[in-house]
């Protein structure tokens, strides 16, 4: 299967003198789902964050579908086909829902963006009886999908997440991860930091372990879901990055 997103050696932080991750690599194939785990402060963020080209590279490649992105603005990913959700601030809470979608179909022709806007709402049926409410009285699951349904708008060939889980009730969480696997098998690639290891690595294709900025295992999610050196990485808490 051939790599729809590859890093490799990729060093990267804050400041180009205090690189928080280090000759890391990983591969997403196009259509499979990738969840980054670790202990807190292994570097996961800051990984994700360096390939949304929010972070200065140090060295290392960032290529997807063979077009370098390394040293792109943020915004130009769209049009790479990438398409970043972060942890917080992923919505204009002040918007209404529907107000937050027309917004992220700016950069499409108004026939595309109104057919977009139309896809996302039979994506996520639950936002459509909130088209008219202000996104920051939602719910944190429903968040979540307003935030995952305006990266859609641009029909990217990758979605990358930040802790989708963070701050959800359990049953929201379980929401989340079941819109997440459709979209997978709709085609869309997942790469996704996540802390609620064990929920994500039961829906994901592979999984990456990080500690200390550094790979430190990876493989298939359903080998590693009970491999003890992954809760040995866990418990030891390798690494004081972020």
């Amino acid at each position: 299967m051939s790599a729809l997103l590859s890093v490799s050696g990729l060093t990267a932080g804050y400041r180009p003198d205090l690189p928080i991750i280090s000759d890391l690599s990983l591969t997403v194939a196009a259509g499979e789902m990738v969840t980054i785990i670790g202990p807190n402060g292994a570097g996961k963020s800051t990984l994700i964050k360096a390939i949304a080209g929010l972070l200065p590279i140090s060295s290392g490649t960032v290529m997807l579908e063979q077009r370098s992105l390394v040293g792109l603005s943020p915004h130009l990913l769209s049009g790479f086909g990438m398409a970043y959700v972060p942890q917080s601030d992923n919505i204009f809470s002040s918007l209404t829902v529907d107000e937050n979608l027309r917004l992220g179909a700016l950069p499409l022709p108004r026939a595309k963006a109104r057919a977009q806007i139309k896809a996302a709402y039979d994506r996520f049926p639950d936002l459509v009886k909130f088209k008219a409410a202000r996104a920051g009285n939602l719910s944190g699951g429903q968040r979540q999908m307003l935030a995952v349904a305006r990266a859609l708008l641009t029909s990217p060939a990758l979605v990358m997440l930040d802790e989708p889980s963070a701050g959800l009730a359990p049953k929201m969480v379980e929401e989340v991860f079941v819109h997440l696997t459709a979209l997978v098998k709709s085609g869309v690639a997942v790469l996704m930091v996540e802390q609620n290891a064990k929920a994500a690595m039961r829906i994901s294709d592979r999984t990456y372990v990080l500690a200390e900025g550094r790979n430190r295992l990876d493989g298939q999610s359903s080998k590693l879901l009970d491999d003890p050196e992954v809760a040995q990485i866990y418990l030891g808490n390798a690494g004081k990055k972020h």
